[in-house]
C-alpha cells in the first residue's frame, strides 16, 4: 500500500522545508542553535500542515540520539515510562530525543511524569502542539522548553511545494504536467495547509486523463474539483475562532465594514452563527452604545431573524447589523461607567442605600428618623431635583461621563440646562 504523497515528499533537510523562513533562515537564532548540533527542549505551536512535525523529525534526525515518537492522542502514562526506561542504556548512549506529537491531550499527571527527565539533561523534548500551550500545556513543563510558533504558509511556500512534488512524481512513473494556473488554484485552496494541497494534488493527479503522448495533463478543471471549496482555518474551539471574533468586533469598533463582513463571512462559514449573532449583539453596548442608542434594538432583530430563518438565509440579516454598527458613531460612555462601578463595588465602596432611596419601611416607636423624606421629581419643573442618591462614602462620585457624539452631547446640553 502505498503511503500519502505528503509522507512521500516530505523534506529531508531544513533547507528544503517551505515557508518559515522566520525561523529557518541561515541567519535567525533558531536555525543558527539547531545548527550547532544540540538540540534543547521545544514545543512547536502552530496550524496543521506548517511543517512542525518535519522540522522537528529533522532535527531528531541529525541529533544522534535515540528517538522515540508518541502522539498524545493515543500516548498514556505506560508509554512515557517506556521512553523514560531507556534513559541510561548502551542504545542511548548519546541521549533520548522524545517527539511529542499532539502534547495538548496529554493530562496533567502526563505531562508532569516528564519533568524531572527534562531537568535533568536525560531526555530531550521536542513536542507539538496545534493548540495555544500557553493554555493547554502544563506551566512547569512551559518553563523547562521554549516555544516556537509556526505561522501558516503563503501561497507562494504551497505553490513552492507543489511544483517539487509535481516533478518528484514526474520520476517515480508517467510523466506528468500541468496547466498554467491549475498549481496555483490548489495552492490558494489549500488555506496555508501544505499537507492538504499535497492531498488535492494528489487526487487531481490519480483523475488526470492520459494525453497521446503518455503523459498525464492535469488540467485546472481537474484542480478546482479535486479542491471545490478552499479550506479555510476555523474551528469553534480552537485560536481560529477567537482570533475571527476578536477581529469581527475590533473591525467594527474601528469602523471598517469591509474588514467586518469578511471576518463575519468567515464565522458563518465555519458554520459558528451563534457566536456572531452574541458578539454583534455585545458590540451594539459596548461600543456603540449611546451615540446611536436604536442599534441594539436593530441588532437584536436581525439576530432574531438571523436564528428564526438558519444559514444561509441567516447571513443576510446579520451582515445587515454587521454594516450598521461598522458605520455607526462610536461611543464606549456606558460601558466604561460599569466597568468603574463594578471595581468601586469589589472593592468594597458600597455603603448604605440612602435613606430616602429604600424601599417604604416601618417606622418602630425607636427609630431616630421617622419617614423617607423622598422627593419625587416628577412633582417638580423639568422632573429633576437636587437630592443626594449615591451612598454617603460614594458622594460625589462620577461614574458616567458623556461621550463626544451628537446623541450624547445633547443630553449633556439638556441636563446642564434643567440643573442650572
Amino acid at each position: 500500500m502505498s503511503s500519502p504523497l505528503a509522507e512521500r515528499l516530505r523534506p529531508r533537510t531544513l533547507d528544503e522545508v517551505c515557508g518559515q523562513r522566520h525561523l529557518l533562515a541561515p541567519d535567525c537564532v533558531f536555525r543558527r542553535a539547531v545548527d550547532t548540533g544540540r538540540v534543547p527542549n521545544m514545543i512547536f505551536y502552530g496550524p496543521p500542515g506548517v511543517g512542525k512535525t518535519t522540522v522537528a523529525r529533522i532535527l531528531a534526525k541529525n541529533s544522534g540520539m535515540l528517538l522515540h515518537q508518541l502522539n498524545g492522542t493515543s500516548a498514556g502514562t505506560a508509554d512515557i515510562k517506556s521512553v523514560l526506561a531507556d534513559v541510561g542504556t548502551f542504545g542511548a548512549h548519546s541521549g533520548v530525543l522524545l517527539y511529542l506529537d499532539e502534547i495538548q491531550y496529554l493530562n496533567k499527571k502526563q505531562q508532569q511524569s516528564l519533568l524531572e527527565c527534562l531537568e535533568d539533561g536525560s531526555v530531550t523534548l521536542i513536542a507539538s502542539t496545534t493548540e495555544n500551550p500557553y493554555f493547554y500545556v502544563y506551566n512547569a513543563l512551559l518553563s523547562r522548553a521554549t516555544v516556537f510558533e509556526f505561522k501558516p504558509l503563503s501561497e507562494t511556500d504551497v505553490l513552492q511545494g507543489l511544483q517539487h512534488a509535481l516533478c518528484r512524481l514526474s520520476e517515480e512513473g508517467t510523466p506528468l504536467q500541468a496547466e498554467d494556473g491549475a498549481l496555483t488554484l490548489l495552492a490558494k485552496s489549500s488555506g496555508g495547509d501544505m499537507r492538504k494541497a499535497l492531498g488535492n494534488l494528489e487526487l487531481a493527479v490519480l483523475a488526470a486523463r492520459r494525453r497521446e503522448d503518455g503523459t498525464l495533463l492535469l488540467t485546472r478543471q481537474d484542480a478546482a474539483q479535486a479542491a471545490p471549496r478552499a479550506a479555510m482555518r476555523y474551528d469553534k474551539s480552537d485560536d481560529s475562532h477567537y482570533d475571527c471574533i476578536s477581529a469581527l468586533q475590533k473591525s467594527i469598533r474601528g469602523s471598517d465594514p469591509d474588514a467586518a463582513v469578511h471576518y463575519l463571512a468567515r464565522i458563518l462559514e465555519g458554520g459558528d452563527m451563534l457566536s456572531a449573532c452574541r458578539r454583534l449583539l455585545v458590540i451594539a453596548a459596548e461600543d456603540i452604545g449611546l451615540a446611536y442608542p436604536m442599534a441594539m434594538a436593530v441588532t437584536k432583530a436581525c439576530v432574531d431573524s438571523a436564528l428564526q430563518l438558519g444559514l444561509p438565509e441567516a447571513q443576510l440579516p446579520l451582515a445587515e447589523a454587521t454594516v450598521l454598527l461598522a458605520t455607526a458613531p462610536k461611543s464606549n460612555s456606558a460601558h466604561n461607567a460599569i466597568l468603574k462601578a463594578i471595581e468601586d463595588v469589589r472593592a468594597g465602596k458600597a455603603g448604605p442605600v440612602p435613606r430616602k432611596l429604600q424601599n417604604q419601611h416601618f417606622d418602630g416607636e425607636d427609630a431616630i428618623h421617622k419617614g423617607q423624606n423622598y422627593l419625587y421629581p416628577h412633582d417638580y419643573p423639568g422632573h429633576w431635583v437636587a437630592q443626594q442618591y449615591l451612598p454617603d462614602n460614594l458622594r460625589g462620585t462620577v461614574y458616567y461621563e458623556y461621550g463626544d457624539n451628537k446623541t450624547e452631547q445633547a443630553a449633556r446640553v439638556y441636563w446642564e440646562k434643567i440643573k442650572r
